[in-house]
């Protein structure tokens, strides 16, 4: 899995216009190109809407919270063989240039404590 970060310098600000539709079309066709290759399954940004589910009683705490710096701004779900396949895709994507951080995750099969994680079918 794919996590992409935000770095708190809210690089895509500075864009002109014109940049940030040029940045749009690149990053589309970069996830796009995986989906026809069938290296991506899903992937979708997060809103900035936050909220925290912590502690014995539950207690929520609503966002977003500025103090984060490096934020998940969003994520996409790879089908690949390893983690080199994985950071060679991440290493293509077009916003790094723009201080994009992102983060390459494996996904385990199973929880580790024995959730399901998957539904029956």
């Amino acid at each position: 899995m794919l996590l992409f970060r935000n770095t708190g310098a809210d690089n895509y600000r500075q864009l002109s216009a014109a940049e940030k539709q040029r940045l749009i079309g690149e990053w589309n066709a970069w996830f796009e190109g995986l989906v026809a290759a069938g290296k991506a399954v899903e992937g979708q940004p997060l809103e900035d809407a936050t909220r925290i589910v912590a502690g014995p009683e539950g207690r929520v705490t609503d966002g977003p919270f500025p103090e984060t710096k490096e934020a998940i701004g969003g994520y996409v779900k790879l089908l690949v063989r390893d983690m080199d396949e994985a950071t060679a895709i991440a290493q293509r994507h077009p916003a790094l240039r723009h201080g994009l951080i992102v983060e390459v995750r494996p996904m385990t099969p199973d929880c580790h404590l024995g959730v399901v994680t998957k539904p029956a079918i």
